[in-house]
């Protein structure tokens, strides 16, 4: 049997199994922009091992970007990631 779930339920069950630090991320990227991990490493008060691992748990949700300047990557966040803080921040 095949049972669905609605986006929203979707994201909120997305959220309970993020660490805590993965608001902050969001947090930071939505108040300062676009920013290199090395800077949102230090906005969002993330140290840099667990931050690398957060981006990838929040890009495999589709909810950031990561894109490539130089030797940086820039992560930035995506619609659906405005929508999901919107979501948490609204409980």
């Amino acid at each position: 049997m095949v049972s669905t779930t609605s986006l929203v339920d979707f994201l909120r069950k997305a959220n309970e199994r993020l660490p805590d630090e993965a608001q902050r991320v969001l947090q930071a990227l939505l108040e300062q922009g676009s920013m290199n991990k090395e800077e949102l490493s230090l906005t969002a008060r993330v140290k840099r091992a667990v931050l690398d691992h957060i981006i990838m748990q929040l890009y495999a949700l589709g909810l950031v970007e990561i894109s490539t300047e130089g030797k940086s990557k820039i992560c930035s966040v995506t619609k659906l990631g405005d929508e999901f803080y919107s979501l948490v921040k609204a409980g």
